[in-house]
């Protein structure tokens, strides 16, 4: 099953990139959520193998993940691994410069099912499909406004 939207966002693409790099910012975000997270490698810049382990409660379950960059293609793309119990994860952001202070951000998000637990699992999210979607595509643009704020405040 698969979620993607596109954004544009009032950056160059350097700064773009540069704040999705920002990996403390999105682990403090996912603290204040609940979610308990903690870094597994030890590189001291973000690259290819930069991993954590979360944990979270979802539909009333703990919920544990590994979460790995498995590509990392400075400015224009990062692509993040998230391995759950039956679940793989792909999540890709890709990058393109519309102009020297306008960068397009697409974020995919591909879920496959891993065994029949999770098949059940992913065939509920399939008929609530059209609401997640609208809700993804709301948060991926609460995301963009905020660079953009990151961006401006800089």
């Amino acid at each position: 099953m698969k979620f993607s939207t596109k954004e544009d966002v009032e950056a160059p693409i350097a700064a773009v990139y540069d704040m999705l790099c920002d990996y403390e910012v999105f682990e403090r975000a996912a603290m204040r959520r609940g979610a308990d997270i903690q870094r597994t490698d030890t590189k001291s810049v973000p690259g290819v193998g930069t991993s954590w382990r979360a944990a979270f409660n979802l539909r009333g379950k703990r919920r544990q993940v590994d979460i790995e960059t498995v590509t990392f293609d400075k400015p224009n793309e990062m692509v993040l691994e998230c391995r759950s119990q039956g679940l793989l994860t792909m999540m890709t952001i890709e990058l393109v410069a519309l102009s020297k202070s306008r960068t397009r951000v697409m974020v995919s998000f591909d879920i496959k099912p891993l065994n029949l637990s999770a098949r059940l699992l992913v065939q509920s999210l399939k008929l609530a499909k059209t609401s997640l979607t609208k809700k993804y595509k709301l948060r991926v643009a609460e995301f963009a406004k905020q660079m953009e704020d990151r961006h401006n405040r800089a």
